[in-house]
Parts: structure tokens; C-alpha cells; sequence
């Protein structure tokens, strides 16, 4: 299965959204970051935890834009990459959220919540094939 198909609609903003109105985005969107992207691209992440350690570095927010607390150069995958690689690049890179690609364009972003639902209803249709095959087998 290709990384296209678990990636999400990425929230994004640009270099320059006031980085208290990417707490409200995250705030209203229910999600853990906001894919910053200039032309289609994606320069940077801000994550809820990025804007945290600001607060505790900065104390006041108020001054500062996307730029200033987004990780630059985000690990990034194709989307047509198989499945199977989003999860070693995560380990690789340390990170939860990766923003998903099409010739360096932006199409979504996949996460490690989406790794996890994924390899869930896989297990499930796994337990379904022991079941039937084994039918002395209960859980």
C-alpha cells in the first residue's frame, strides 16, 4: 500500500502566520502540527510541542511567526513510497509526522497515529484468518 493512502489533508500555513495563529489552527483542527509551505512545498513543521518550548523559552509569543519555531527542512516521503517505509523513517528520523510528497509538492502528511490504526486493522484481518483456520482457537 502506498503512503498516499494513509496520508491525511495537511493543516498548513506560511513562513510568516503569526505563530499565535498557529495555535489557534492547531486548537481548531484538532491536530498536533501545521505543515508551514511556501510555494506548495514544505519548508517547515510546527508542532504543538514546538510552540510549548517557545513559550517556556520566549515567555511571549506574540513577536513570533511560524519561522521562528518550526523545525526547517522536514524529513518528507513520496507518496508513492510503500507503507512499509514510513515507519523506518520515523524511527530514523526521530519524528511522529512527516509531510507526504509528490515530486517535492505537498499532498498530505501522515503520522504516527496513522502507522498505528493501519497496523491495527491489519492485525485484526490476521486474528480472522487464525480464527478460521484454527477453529479450537479463542481469544
Amino acid at each position: 500500500m502506498p503512503v498516499k493512502h494513509l496520508a491525511v489533508e495537511p493543516v498548513v500555513a506560511e513562513p510568516d502566520t503569526p505563530a499565535t495563529r498557529i495555535a489557534e489552527r492547531l486548537r481548531d483542527e484538532g491536530v498536533g502540527s501545521v505543515i508551514v509551505e511556501e510555494m506548495g512545498r514544505p519548508v517547515g513543521v510546527v508542532t504543538d510541542r514546538d510552540l510549548a518550548m517557545a513559550i517556556a523559552d520566549q515567555r511571549d509569543v506574540s513577536g513570533l511567526e511560524a519561522r521562528d519555531v518550526m523545525t526547517e527542512d522536514p524529513v518528507t516521503i513520496e507518496g508513492d513510497a510503500e507503507a512499509v517505509e514510513l515507519p523506518k523513517k520515523m524511527a530514523e528520523t526521530h519524528v511522529r509526522r512527516v509531510p507526504v510528497v509528490d515530486d517535492g509538492k505537498l499532498t498530505g502528511v501522515a503520522t504516527l497515529d496513522d502507522v498505528v490504526a493501519t497496523a491495527g486493522e491489519e492485525l485484526e484481518d490476521v486474528a480472522e484468518v487464525i480464527e478460521a483456520q484454527s477453529p479450537e482457537y479463542s481469544p
